[in-house]
């Protein structure tokens, strides 16, 4: 990756977007044990209907995570100052999501960045949005 520099951005540019591969059945389970949240509405079909849900469905932090792969693509991790998102939908089992960003903020002062950040399925429904503050060096 090369070095990012604070006064190569501008507000509006946009970040390298990443899109993944459809959420699966194996996804979930990795997430799972990864996270340690073993909740059975997002590997148990079963109790996903007896909840009253078609299917299982993702984690709502297995859409954060993605968001932060977004943003270490972009910047070394120790960048990264702020990182917040707020659900907006649930992603299902087969939805394929792409994470974008795009630098809405510049403060000159503490050569810091905001970006605001998105995932959103195929049909362009956004499932989680936030944002994340950025320290760069000139």
């Amino acid at each position: 990756m090369s070095q990012l520099k604070f006064d190569q951005l501008q507000v509006g540019d946009a970040l390298p977007p990443l899109t993944l591969a459809p959420v699966n059945r194996t996804t979930l389970a990795l997430f799972a044990g990864a996270s340690n949240d073993h909740n059975a509405i997002h590997i148990d079909i079963d109790f996903a209907r007896k909840a009253g849900m078609p299917d299982v469905f993702a984690h709502g932090m297995l859409s954060m995570a993605y968001l932060g792969r977004l943003l270490t693509n972009w910047v070394p991790q120790e960048a990264i100052r702020e990182f917040s998102v707020r659900f907006a939908a649930i992603t299902q089992v087969g939805d394929a999501i792409s994470c974008n960003g795009v630098v809405t903020e510049k403060d000159e002062a503490a050569r810091t960045v905001r970006v605001m950040l998105t995932t959103r399925d195929r049909a362009g429904e956004i499932k989680l949005s936030g944002e994340a503050l950025i320290a760069l060096d000139a």
